[in-house]
This record gives structure tokens, sequence and C-alpha cells, in this order.
């Protein structure tokens, strides 16, 4: 998985520049050895001042993707009108995408202000994927993010767990890159304005405030989940999300809980800007309502310390480089009687 670390696109970007550079060099002592009025003796000053600049050059071309990328991107464009074209496959997005590398990307000028893994919990919902995709990719290369998008499919019939597969996509994706900054997102939420920033905080932020299935009204302040931002030291502070949420509700009420145990407090992006299209769909047949979930709340000032990342066991079944995304699929059990 070290292949993963290096960024294929940075690594072209060096080569191709060194490649230059020699070409120059040699095209530059060619030239001035045999084209001197005639001369055969070369012109070494002259010889020394093309190879100076060509090295400056080089130089000047590494400064600049070594330079930060500004706090707020010029390619912003805000509110967005989002498509959902049904006739839309992977291979059209790949295309629409061409920078993208296994699941990885990096601002090609500039250093980028976070390292953020977007982290994708999924079971049988393609479409959905599909449409998120296709927007979402072209949302954060505007913010000139260094990302990845890791797909956490749950494999198996047995009932869903969003929250445990928030854990493993945490697990899994350290050990690819020492990522900054962690967005845990749903897969049928798609953001309508690319100023709301995927970008951590000093605090845990909420970047999910109204949705188009509300009319984009704050249903709770207390509402913490669809799409949250945690950086690496939170989220381990709180030891993730309890690993004990099977089917629908309250995982996400349980990690605000952690949140506020350990005096740090949610904020909001800006409500006129943190607004999403939420897919419709159907509840998934094993996403049933968990008829536990109120009794599990109660506890998290008793339970967080144990049930969490430091618990969190699964089997790793695959892991799958696609250009858009890095899929992995686990075997995360089945719940307790």
């Amino acid at each position: 998985m070290g292949s993963i670390n290096r960024h294929v696109c940075m690594s072209r970007r060096k080569m191709f520049f060194r490649l230059m550079t020699l070409l120059i060099i040699v095209v530059a002592l060619v030239t001035l050895y045999f084209v001197q009025s005639g001369n055969l003796v070369p012109n070494y000053k002259a010889t020394l001042m093309v190879v100076t600049m060509a090295f400056s050059v080089q130089e000047q071309t590494q400064n600049n993707t070594q330079r930060m990328c500004p706090a707020l991107s010029p390619y912003l464009k805000g509110a967005l009108e989002l498509t959902f074209d049904p006739d839309l496959t992977l291979d059209h997005v790949k295309m629409r995408n061409p920078s993208m590398h296994s699941g990885l990307y990096q601002p090609e000028t500039c250093k980028a202000q976070q390292t953020v893994a977007i982290i994708i919990p999924f079971r049988k919902r393609e479409r959905h994927l599909l449409y998120l995709l296709n927007h979402l990719h072209p949302l954060l290369q505007r913010q000139q993010l260094e990302y990845g998008i890791y797909i956490i499919h749950q494999g198996g019939n047995t009932t869903f767990n969003r929250a445990k597969l928030l854990n493993v996509g945490y697990l899994e994706a350290l050990k690819q890159k020492e990522w900054e900054c962690f967005i845990f997102h749903d897969v049928d939420l798609l953001p309508e304005n690319d100023l709301n920033l995927y970008l951590c905080d000093k605090e845990p932020k909420q970047l999910v405030v109204g949705r188009n299935t509300s009319h984009y009204k704050i249903v709770t302040r207390n509402y913490f989940g669809g799409g949250t931002a945690l950086s690496r030291e939170q989220f381990a502070k709180v030891n993730g999300y309890s690993n004990s949420y099977w089917g629908w509700g309250a995982e996400d009420d349980d990690l605000r809980r952690r949140v506020v145990l350990h005096q740090m407090k949610v904020i909001q992006s800006p409500p006129d800007i943190a607004r999403y299209t939420m897919i419709f769909h159907m509840r998934d047949t094993g996403n049933e309502p968990n008829d536990k979930r109120l009794k599990l709340l109660r506890n998290v000032s008793k339970t967080w310390k144990r049930d969490g990342l430091n618990s969190c066991s699964y089997k790793l079944l695959s892991i799958e480089q696609n250009p858009l995304y890095i899929n992995i699929t686990v075997d995360i059990g089945e719940p307790s009687i």
C-alpha cells in the first residue's frame, strides 16, 4: 500500500521537469558547440548561463508547488446547480476528473491547507455513489484540497452499522497516510455550495445545516450527522464512534455527547452555504431502527472509553484502488444478542 502514499501525479510532474531540464542542457551544449559562427570551440560562459537558467526554471516550478494554497480558493463558484443524469456512468465521471489517481488528488500549483480523508459508509447505493462522486470531486478540487475518498463497504447481509464502518474508514485511511482531517459523509447528501469548505477547524464541525427535505430549516442545533469534520486528534480523543449501533439511529447523537464530554463544542458552517440535497430513497433492508439506541445513548459517559476505535474489530476482505475512490470491503460481524 506504500504506493498510495506517493501520489502518482506529483511523481510524474517531477519526472517531467527533470527530463525537460536535461533536454534543455543537451540542446544548449550541442547548439553552442556547433553553431558559434562556425567556431567549433564551445562557448563555456554562454553554456554555463543556459544551464543555470534551466535549473532556475526547475527550482521555480518546484517552489510553486510548495507554496501554500490560499485559505479561500479563487476557483470557488458559490451556489451550484445539481444534476442527476439518468445516463451517467462511472466512465463519464472518470473522464471529467483526469487528475484523479487511485482515489487521491492534490493541487498542482500549491500545497493544500490540509490533507483530508473523505469517509463514506456504503452498502447497495451504487446510483447515489455515482451522483456523489460526479458532484463532489470537482467541488473538492476547486477548494484546492489534497484529499482521498474512501468507500467503506459493509460486506454480507447483516444489519447495517454506519458508525462502525466510519471507525473502520478512519483506521484504514491512516494506514495509508497521516491524514490531518476526516470528513464523515453520507452517500445520499450532495453539497449545494462550494463555499462550504471541507476542512477541519479548532472544534468539530457540522457541515450539513439545511436540507432540501426539511425546506432547509435547522431542525435542531444538536444535529451532528450527515457530514461532519473532525481532525485526526479530535476523533482519536473521543475514541471515535460507538460500535454498538446496529441499524438506524442515534450514533451521531452518541458522537456529539462524546465531543461534549471532552469539553469540545460543535461548530456549524454558515446556514446560507451549508445547504444539501438529499437523494430520495426508501429505508434499506437491514437498516431498520435500532430499538436499543436510546438505552445506549444514556450510557455514553460510561461506555465511551471501551467502545470505539480501541474496540473496533473487523475482517478486511479487499482493498480496490479505483481512479475515483479507494473501495474497502469489510466484514464487521453482526450484533450480539
